[in-house]
């Protein structure tokens, strides 16, 4: 029977949350920002945009935010929490995001999951004026080989990673321009921030008091 359904395939998201937070000084997703730890933050951006979440990480304490997979290589960086998480997931892709940007709009998740659907793409990520950004990626299961391949071998970049998962598939890494799905009305950032202004990262003390700063702004 030919299916009439035509809502969007199952996917998981997942909020990695298993770093050292070194530069921080002391454990990053708990730390609050606008009042509210960053591990909500990054959860909510999934969920607001129709993604069910979970916590990629080796982090047990953040249990009580939401599902926990744990990681195998916990210390090998972000891409032995992808690699577990693929390996759990049910879905045919994965949407991942670091607790550390708080300003990525739930609308620009959608629409990379929306885009990586469409273009049948195994990696999918932003650009923002003309860099490629890590993170949020969507991830196809079928690149899960590749990339603990690269993990394995002790190649603990993502970016690289997913440079290699994509090759193993026969494709490049699919970049979808922020600056063009702002324009045209795609994404839309519920604050109003530029696209520049999305990938905020917040590492060390300093980048936090910038966040709060512009979050500050924003509201008044």
């Amino acid at each position: 029977m030919e299916r009439t359904d035509r809502s969007p395939e199952p996917a998981s998201g997942f909020v990695l949350a298993g770093g050292l937070s070194r530069r921080m000084g002391r454990e990053k997703a708990l730390i609050e920002f606008g009042g509210r730890p960053l591990i909500v933050h990054a959860l909510e951006i999934l969920r607001e945009a129709g993604i069910p979440a979970s916590i990629a990480g080796a982090r047990s304490e953040l249990g009580a935010f939401a599902p926990v997979v744990h990681d195998a290589n916990s210390g090998s960086g972000p891409l032995a929490g992808i690699c577990a998480a693929l390996a759990a997931t049910r879905g045919q892709h994965a949407i991942f995001l670091s607790v550390d940007l708080p300003f990525v709009p739930p609308s620009l998740v959608a629409f990379l999951f929306h885009h990586a659907r469409v273009t049948c793409r195994a990696i999918t990520i932003a650009t923002v004026t003309g860099f490629a950004q890590t993170f949020p990626a969507v991830i196809a299961r079928q690149a899960l080989p590749a990339l603990a391949s690269e993990l394995n071998a002790g190649r603990n970049g993502c970016f690289a990673a997913f440079d290699a998962a994509a090759a193993s598939l026969g494709q490049s890494v699919s970049c979808v321009s922020t600056e063009l799905v702002a324009q045209s009305g795609h994404v839309l950032h519920p604050d109003g921030l530029a696209p520049a202004q999305w990938f905020l990262n917040l590492n060390t003390p300093s980048e936090m008091e910038r966040a709060e700063a512009l979050r500050k702004r924003r509201i008044a």
